[in-house]
Formats: C-alpha cells, structure tokens, sequence
C-alpha cells in the first residue's frame, strides 16, 4: 500500500515577486505562463527578457481539451528550457501538461502518460489558496471531446519547485478567495476519509482543516458584528501565507489520498452552470457527509467530526450545521436550484457521476449507488 506520494523537489517561499525573480534568475531562457492581469500587476518588472504565455486569449473556464491544445501548439514558437507557471489551478495543471507533452497532442499525452518523460524544468506558483496543484502530479481537465471531466496523473507531473508569495494573493476578490479556500478544505476532508488515506496524509489533512477553519473564525472575528469587509481583508492577508500553506497540506494529502463523492457531484454542477470549482463543492460538501452518516457512523468519519466540533465548539450532533453557519458568514450556501438547477436535472446528474466518475467515486468513505446519488441531489435541490 503507498503510504505518501512525494511531491515537488523542494517549496519555497517568497514574500514578494521580486523576491523570487532574484532568486530563481527568471530570463531568456524560461517561458512564463500566466494571465495578463497577474503579468501587467506583479511580473511585468522582473521578467528579463523571459518569454510569456498569456492564456487569457483561449478562455476563462476551467481546462479543455481544446485549450490546451491550442497553448501546446503556441508554445513550440518559444525556445525555452523551463516553464515558471503562476496563476490559479487552471494555469498550472495546462502548464503540467504543456511541459510533459514536448509538442504531443492532449489526448495523446493522456492516452500514454507513463510514455512521456518531461524534458524542460518546471516552476509552479499559485496565485489562489484552493487547489494546491503545486504540490500535486494531477492535472484537472475538461474532455469536451468525450464530454466528460477528467484527471490525469503521473510522476512527470510534479513540479520541480513549488514557490508560494502571498504577494500574489493579497488583492483577491472576497467571491475568489472563499470558492478557492473551500476548495482546499474539501480537498482535506475528502482525502482524509477516503479509503486510500494513510496515517501520513491524515496528519496533512488534519492540520489543513485546522488551518482553514481557524482562519475563517479569525477573519469572521476580525469583521466585528457588522461584518466589516474591510477589516476582514485586513485579516485575510495577515493569515494568506497560512491558507497557501494549508493548500499545499490538503494538496499532499489528496494526492495520496484522493478526492471522492462531493468533488464527483460538483462536476455536474459546474459544468452545466459554470458555478465555480469552490462554490460547487460547498453546495454538495455536507449533504455528502450526512449521507456517509447515515450509512456508516463510526470510524474515520467519527474522529473528522470530534475534531471539527473541537474546531467550532460544538457538539459533534450538531457540527455539519456549525460548520456551514461559520462557512455562510463569508460565503452564503445556495440550493441547486438557485443555481438554474431544475428537477429535471437531477436523474441526468446522477447518471453521469455513475458513469463518467468511477475514479472518485471509488474513493468514498463508503459506496454510494445511484438511488443514494439521486437522494443527495433531491436533498440539496
């Protein structure tokens, strides 16, 4: 049994870009993988001379397949010996892709990964606090071709160096941040549940959740009855090099220990109504976990819930609730149907994660069939 999968080389970090510019020699020989407004309001200055990649002209939704072939084709025009990728998950997981494929086309890279052997060197730096793509060998990708959401993994995948600037992450949107910190808590309680988790990936999954959740009390306190949203930023940014950091804990954990049922109904979510990756979860997050009560209360998810209810004291009888009350005070949870979800939805989303998403759904804390996936959806609809 694998008991922890190694990620990159080494994790730096960096107060500020320039920092890192220094440090790591950015120059001619390096292509730099962003989008504009991270290259025109932080990169810009330190480049020297290093070739860029903006992929904002292929689109703003999560990876396709189309996407990336169209950036895989571009970037044969640059002469480079290494890829610096700073931006959100999407960014990076086209960027590991784009590094192992040296030309080849995505369905080909996905068809032979274990063929593939990476040739340039490969730099990560994020620029949200959720996927922890940094520290992983998963790349997420939309298979619009075969219609369906797919994650491909192997070793070539890991970053040489995984970089963390809260720098980066100090003007993000208040929406941003909370889909994307939801995102790396999913991640945590997930893996940590799952049937591959080790006691190496629970202690990173365990921390992450202690780190988030208490971030979320703090920035919560920090705002005062009022909720003022100014000193919760001030708070945010003061706590951003611990959710990064929590990112990666739940990033190393799920890569061992992977993700499960709630990331699986998520997919239908955002991929008909283009909720984000975060969002999607928090509206499947604990209907999920109520369900795995019902089925199997004890074990693993008996300890997950002793150690939230110590996080939010509470009773464990009542923790699910706590949890989505200190959740809702930052990021307010919607019914599916607030989303455009109609009913007739419901038995189509319950057929596609029976069918397109084995590999997560093996992961669950405990099997969940069709008619359970259906209750779930009617639940939360």
């Amino acid at each position: 049994m694998k008991m922890l999968t190694v990620g990159p080389k080494d994790i730096h970090q960096f107060d500020t870009v320039k920092e890192f510019a220094e440090e790591f020699g950015l120059g001619p020989r390096d292509l730099v993988v962003t989008i504009g407004m991270i290259h025109d309001a932080f990169l810009k200055p330190y480049l020297n001379g290093a070739n860029v990649l903006l992929v904002d002209k292929y689109g703003n939704q999560e990876p396709t397949d189309v996407m990336i072939d169209a950036i895989i084709a571009d970037a044969k025009a640059f002469d480079y010996d290494r890829i610096v990728a700073i931006g959100g998950g999407a960014v990076m997981d086209m960027s590991k892709i784009v590094a192992v494929a040296g030309g080849a086309s995505i369905d080909e890279v996905i068809d032979h990964l274990p063929d593939f052997k990476r040739t340039v060197g490969l730099v990560l730096v994020p620029t949200t606090c959720g996927t922890g793509s940094e520290v992983t060998e998963i790349a997420a990708i939309n298979r619009t071709r075969l219609g369906c959401k797919a994650g491909i993994a192997g070793p070539e995948m890991f970053a040489d160096h995984a970089v963390l600037i809260p720098e980066l992450l100090y003007g993000l949107p208040d929406h941003v941040f909370m889909t994307s910190s939801l995102d790396a808590l999913v991640h945590s309680v997930e893996s940590t549940l799952s049937p591959n988790a080790t006691p190496y990936t629970r202690l990173f999954g365990y921390e992450a959740m202690r780190m988030i959740v208490g971030g979320y009390q703090a920035i919560v306190e920090a705002g005062g009855p009022d909720g003022d949203a100014e000193k919760r930023r001030v708070r945010r940014n003061e706590l951003m090099t611990d959710f990064l950091i929590a990112s990666d804990y739940a990033g190393i954990s799920f890569d061992t220990g992977g993700c499960a049922a709630v990331h699986a109904l998520s997919y239908q979510l955002g991929g008909k109504y283009h909720v984000p990756h975060g969002e999607s979860n928090y509206a499947m997050f604990t209907g999920v976990l109520r369900n795995y009560m019902e089925i199997k209360p004890d074990g693993e998810i008996a300890k997950l819930n002793g150690v939230l209810a110590g996080l939010l004291g509470c009773d464990v009888t009542v923790v699910y609730d706590e949890l989505e009350n200190l959740i809702n005070r930052l990021l307010p949870k919607k019914a599916l149907h607030e989303y455009g979800v109609t009913r007739e939805d419901l038995p189509e989303f319950t057929e596609r994660v029976m069918t397109t998403q084995a590999r997560l759904m093996r992961n669950n804390y405990v099997p969940l069939d069709a008619a359970r996936v259906r209750k779930i959806f009617e639940e939360l609809y």
